[in-house]
């Protein structure tokens, strides 16, 4: 726009443009500074959310990223919700590295237990959580970390007074696990802890050393114990049903045996019934056939013989007498041979 002419006329100039340049640089720089030193910026990390308080009063909740608040009037408290926290219960972990380290101390007061049975076990056990509600977390109870420690003691040791010492070094493991992770996020709940249970793990139960040899020894008896009883169960297993087996194949075998008897006198005396009933028919006939099927099945089995009539005379040049057996000769009734 060459050749145009601005006109300035009635333009009033802000107040700070009256000010003395070096005035206005002091200004200028003591803001900067202001800023700086409040901390008008901070950085919420992902897996944290910052809870902004303004004179000690919960105003906001910000998320991760580059915040900004207001200098000296604000301030901001990190909360961890996305990590998972934990807590050690009769161990201490130095460092969690590849090999991890434990501190020395066994922490006896928290891990020494007593069973419902009125024995003593060695509890230490691992709480894993995380933070559900910030606010809950921070403002809701006192010292939260250190509360929440004393209900997982008072907890555990009610679940372990209510079991044998068998149930908390074996068997029972498991299922006081699954009671402790219920009523502690139960009593969370109820005191408003902003509190959320993730896991609790059994890490090592024990026996206190000075009964540890004395455990040791019940606990070898226990596993030779039962090693007999599996060894004699395999037998039983093995025997038992080996011998009902032959049992019920001699049972089968003499229902077998008796069903065969059976029918075959059955069978017999039907056959005699009827041979009977053809003898009261025709006896003659009845006694003839009978005759020749009796001879018919007796003389193959007594060989070749010669039955010869007493009175008979010039035979001989008939028979062929090569090749049997010496000639035996049975007197002969008149009539002929039987």
């Amino acid at each position: 726009m060459s050749g145009q002419v601005i006109d300035f006329k009635g333009f009033t100039p802000p107040p700070w443009a009256n000010f003395p340049r070096p005035l206005l640089r002091l200004v200028l720089a003591v803001i900067a500074g202001l800023v700086l030193v409040g901390g008008a910026f901070y950085q919420v990390q992902p897996e944290e959310v910052g809870v902004v308080l303004r004179f000690g009063r919960y105003v906001r909740t910000s998320e991760p990223g580059l915040r900004m608040k207001l200098p000296f009037l604000e301030r901001v408290l990190k909360v961890p919700v996305q990590r998972q926290l934990k807590q050690e219960f009769g161990f201490r972990t130095l460092d969690a590295d590849k090999r991890s380290r434990y501190a020395t101390d066994r922490f006896q007061a928290e891990s020494i237990m007593l069973t419902g049975d009125l024995n003593v076990a060695v509890v230490e056990w691992i709480v894993q959580y995380r933070v559900a509600d910030p606010y809950r977390y921070l403002f809701r109870v006192r010292n939260v970390d250190e509360t929440f420690r004393y209900i997982n003691e008072a907890v555990m040791r009610e679940a372990v007074g209510d079991r044998t010492v068998t149930e908390v070094l074996t068997v029972g493991r498991q299922e006081i696990e699954s009671v402790v992770h219920a009523k502690l996020q139960l009593l969370a709940n109820q005191y408003e802890m902003g509190i959320a249970v993730d896991q609790v793990v059994l890490q090592d139960v024990t026996p206190p050393d000075p009964v540890k040899p004395s455990w040791d020894e019940v606990n070898q008896a226990q596993q030779q114990k039962d090693r007999l009883i599996n060894e004699a169960q395999a037998e039983y297993n093995k025997v038992i049903p080996r011998a009902r087996g032959e049992a019920q194949q001699t049972i089968l075998e003499a229902e077998g045996y008796a069903l065969d008897r059976v029918n075959r006198a059955r069978g017999d005396a039907a056959r005699f019934v009827a041979l009977y009933e053809e003898y009261r028919r025709a006896p003659e006939v009845t006694k003839r056939r009978l005759h020749l099927e009796t001879m018919q099945r007796a003389l193959p089995a007594t060989g070749q013989r010669l039955i010869l009539d007493e009175d008979a005379k010039g035979v001989l040049p008939l028979l062929s007498l090569d090749g049997l057996k010496p000639l035996v000769t049975q007197p002969a009734t008149t009539g002929g041979a039987r």
